[in-house]
């Protein structure tokens, strides 16, 4: 039996799928389109520039060079800034112009113009304060299945007037064949990307962003925020380390290091980041807001619990692993330069007077073992997923979590964080997507206070409703009781985070759409959270 993140879900309704959204644009299609063929796009905000992206294919699939407009007002009556940058088949036709010149804290509205002069859609972005006298807020995105239902969080965000910045904390899309993820007869119809396999080479992974980005709401979120993003696993392949990945096949699908090159070079092409591994991003008198790198740079590989549950004595097999390998220092999810980096930046932050730092992970940080109870959450389940949530129990009662893949298989390494958060001072807060549910911890370390952290729920993957058959609230409670880090927890429902950032507190609210399997604008709040400056708890 393997304890991995996802096994409880897997049980029931794990997989992927391939293309068709409205009007089912088809691989033919999508290989064949010429112009600007997936709108406009921008990221990485500063207080004076920003980034801007689009994609042109000229006829013919040669060469073009673009040139970048940007303006105060939707007419473009006066252009302040712009640029040039020649573009072709080698980056896949896509285009990053980083625009400078620009006034703290404004929107602006960008569009590209071709050789023929015709022009991109329209877009809106907006830059990084330069002061503190109003608050920040930024909708906070993970874990996107086109396979399981329409993108309505991304809809929801886009129609927001109260957004500054947009932050996704990775699986902007599945790397899965069609069929696998959800399986087949569980996914919604018609939302099916291209391709049909699974995407091992460039060539596939160019078309999976090609087709997600196809979606009329992802879209729309693109045109109308800048966005910070930063990959987690499903950009290359499941539970992805330095290494290799779990769903990677050395024997059937080549060796991991191209695997890996082609993930890489498909997200910088396709998303509107810059090529730096991390970054901070100064929110003017705020806040520091950091992008971290951890799976595919320097993390090593998770550890595998699943041989100790064949030994003779599976809890003295458990303890002996929670007392040695598990506490290994060597074991990281961010490697030693990223570590100095982000701990030296930290505390440049506090020094300047910055009231908060806030650091986006991949994975969650908070301890999260499954509660005894779990046993009696699964009704009709199958054979696969009372051994998983049997093993789950087992390792709790070892004082092991049940996830290995997130911080909870790199203890020594989440020490370091935490405790270089206490020594520095300010007002940390941390921001994770990856597990599909929505959380809220209260982070420590020997006892002591450290940070708070807001774990976002997924775009449209599913959680542990999925897998269990028991009322939500009642796994929530368990949860909770379970974990004395953990504060608040919904498995059932999709949607997004939005962050107000303040002077005196950063408030989080967890918003849940109505539903994902058809497309609707609707949403509500389904929870709040507030951390007062000085505090490291929630209120």
């Amino acid at each position: 039996m393997i304890i991995d993140r996802r096994s409880l879900v897997t049980t029931a309704l794990l997989g992927i799928g391939s293309l068709a959204l409205p009007g089912s644009v088809g691989a033919a299609v999508l290989a064949g389109a010429t112009g600007f063929t997936h709108s406009v796009a921008s990221g990485e905000p500063a207080a004076d520039s920003v980034l801007l992206w689009t994609r042109y294919v000229p006829t013919g699939g040669g060469h073009a060079e673009l040139r970048a407009e940007i303006a105060e007002t939707a007419d473009f009556a006066r252009v302040v800034a712009g640029g040039a940058q020649v573009t072709g088949p080698w980056r896949d036709h896509t285009a990053k112009i980083t625009v400078e010149g620009l006034q703290p804290g404004r929107s602006y509205f960008f569009r590209f113009v071709a050789p023929d002069g015709s022009f991109s859609p329209t877009g809106r972005t907006r830059t990084l304060p330069a002061d503190g006298r109003r608050p920040w807020r930024a909708a906070i995105f993970s874990c996107s299945n086109m396979g399981y239902g329409w993108f309505n969080a991304y809809g929801h965000a886009a129609a927001r007037d109260d957004i500054d910045c947009v932050v996704h904390l990775g699986d902007y899309f599945y790397e899965y064949a069609t069929g696998n993820y959800p399986p087949a007869g569980v996914g919604v119809p018609g939302r099916v990307p291209l391709p049909a396999g699974e995407i091992i080479h460039l060539a596939d992974y160019r078309l999976r962003y090609a087709s997600y980005r196809a979606d009329p709401d992802l879209q729309a979120l693109h045109a109308r925020f800048p966005m910070i993003a930063q990959w987690d696993d499903h950009e290359s392949a499941n539970d992805s380390w330095e290494g290799g990945a779990e769903n990677h096949d050395p024997a059937t699908e080549g060796d991991w290091n191209p695997r890996r090159a082609a993930a890489i070079q498909a997200y910088r092409e396709w998303m509107p980041v810059s090529d730096e591994p991390w970054k901070a991003y100064d929110i003017g008198g705020l806040a520091t807001l950091f992008r971290t790198e951890t799976r595919l740079l320097a993390r090593t590989e998770q550890p595998d619990v699943a041989p100790l549950f064949q030994q003779a004595d599976p809890m003295a097999a458990l303890k002996a692993f929670r007392d040695g390998p598990w506490m290994d220092p060597a074991a990281t999810m961010m490697g030693s330069q990223q570590e100095v980096w982000l701990s030296h930046a930290m505390r440049a932050s506090v020094k300047s007077g910055r009231p908060w730092q806030i650091v986006g992970f991949g994975t969650i940080m908070g301890r999260t073992m499954m509660p005894s109870e779990a046993a009696d959450w699964l009704g009709g389940a199958n054979e696969r997923a009372r051994r998983y949530v049997a093993g789950g129990i087992a390792a709790g009662r070892a004082g092991l979590p049940f996830n290995f893949d997130n911080w909870g298989g790199y203890p020594a390494a989440r020490a370091r964080f935490l405790r270089s958060v206490q020594g520095m001072g300010g007002n940390t807060v941390v921001i994770s997507g990856d597990s599909h549910n929505a959380w809220a911890y209260d982070l420590a370390q020997d006892g002591r206070p450290a940070a708070v952290e807001f774990a976002g729920h997924s775009v449209t993957s599913p959680g542990y409703e999925g897998g269990v058959g028991t009322d939500p609230r009642i796994v929530a409670a368990a949860l909770v009781r379970a974990n004395p880090e953990l504060k608040w927890c919904d498995t059932s429902r999709r949607g997004y985070m939005a962050m107000t950032v303040a002077a005196d507190r950063v408030t989080n609210d967890w918003i849940m759409v109505d539903t994902v399997k058809q497309r609707s604008p609707r949403a509500s709040i389904g929870h709040s959270a507030t951390v007062m400056r000085g505090r490291r708890v929630m209120a």
